[in-house]
């Protein structure tokens, strides 16, 4: 029996000073599922240890970004988490700082329901 997916959500997240891609990685997951609710759990009796969780992550080095580490972070299902080569980076022309933009897709799938 296949999966069905019944959520998508996109966010954005930064690193401004450390050039850390797990930080804004992590940050764009947050900003993907911050505002989302899953209220069909409990409605449909449903056990949310069934859902399936994929993210993926746009960074401009997706080799640098700890997805083992994201995974731990998400608050439901079986989760996996993959870098993909994305998102931006902004060098500061007066500093040479460079910002890190990630943007991340967190996507959930369950069961086929009958």
């Amino acid at each position: 029996m296949s999966d069905q997916r019944f959520i998508i959500a996109m966010g954005m997240g930064n690193d401004q000073y450390g050039q850390d891609y797990t930080k804004a990685a992590a940050r764009a997951i947050e900003d993907a599922i911050r505002h989302s609710s899953i209220p069909m759990f409990d409605a449909l009796g449903l056990d949310a240890a069934q859902m399936r969780v994929s993210v993926t992550v746009g960074v401009q080095e997706p080799d640098k970004v700890d997805c083992a580490a994201l995974a731990q972070t998400l608050p439901r299902g079986q989760a996996s988490v993959r870098a993909v080569f994305g998102g931006l980076n902004v060098t500061n022309p007066d500093t040479g700082n460079v910002l890190v933009i990630a943007s991340a897709a967190v996507e959930a799938f369950l069961p086929k329901q009958a």
